[in-house]
């Protein structure tokens, strides 16, 4: 049955057409009623390879959510409501590259396409390059469970471009584990090779700088918790980012726009 919602505005169906709304998208759409049944998608054998793409691309949001997962701390406020369908995109890419695997059960082997994942932002609408300007450098040790975010000296009102009314800023640095994940016979989905390690993270921030002070040289180091040093079927993805913020009295108030992150690194 259709339900109202406004002016010639309704989600459901109405004869042979469906109506509805699709997240992060403006208006309404519409699509014909009808198609398969979920039995028939499930068993018949000319679904075959739907089946093996539902399987993959299961797979592939299950190892993209791993990397939101980790950040969980800071995502929410850093990523535009579309994330997780890029993230999923950029898996099932390294899903593809697997060539070893039948269709259906290729590996999500992250440790060899790393470089599918880095320079990724977390919100698409905010590049953290258009935000923060200033000169910077990251490092990690060759043990990949500690890294450093450097930044040198320098003034925040040439180098950022702020929100309206923000005062302060925050620079963040995270360090979050991500493992491969392969088809798993006996529990019949993928699961991370590496379940101990897997969405394991850091976050660490700078202290609250002034927008309209002059900038010390800053360094935020970030280690992986409980002295862990990663596995071979491990990714460690290095994030830099930026958060803003209104002083009102002794109080810091955080903004709802302006803030980034973006993978800078993986190893």
């Amino acid at each position: 049955m259709a339900r109202q919602k406004g002016v010639l505005k309704y989600v459901g169906t109405l004869g042979d057409v469906r109506h509805f709304k699709i997240k992060g998208q403006e208006g309404y759409f519409a699509g014909m009623v009808g198609g398969p049944s979920g039995e028939q998608v499930l068993s018949a054998p000319e679904f075959e390879r739907t089946r093996e793409n539902m399987n993959e691309f299961g797979a592939c949001a299950k190892a993209g959510k791993s990397v939101r997962t980790g950040l969980s701390q800071i995502v929410k406020q850093m990523s535009d409501t579309q994330v997780a369908g890029r993230l999923t995109a950029i898996m099932k890419k390294i899903n593809l590259e697997d060539q070893t695997e039948a269709r259906g059960y290729r590996k999500i082997e992250i440790t060899t396409q790393r470089n599918y994942l880095v320079g990724f932002e977390f919100d698409k609408n905010t590049s953290l390059n258009g935000i923060f300007n200033a000169p910077y450098s990251v490092t990690h040790d060759p043990a990949r469970n500690t890294a450093d975010f450097v930044i040198p000296a320098f003034n925040p009102a040439n180098l950022i471009n702020a929100p309206a009314g923000a005062t302060h800023f925050r620079l963040i640095h995270t360090l979050s584990v991500v493992s491969d994940f392969a088809y798993n016979a006996v529990t019949n989905s993928y699961d991370p090779i590496d379940t101990a390690q897997n969405e394991v993270s850091d976050v660490q921030f700078s202290g609250f700088m002034d927008l309209y002070a002059p900038a010390t040289a800053t360094t935020i180091t970030a280690t992986l918790p409980n002295g862990i040093t990663p596995s071979a079927d491990v990714t460690v993805l290095q994030g830099i980012g930026i958060e803003f913020y209104q002083k009102v009295g002794s109080n810091y108030y955080l903004f709802a726009t302006g803030n980034c992150l973006k993978i800078e690194d993986a190893f």
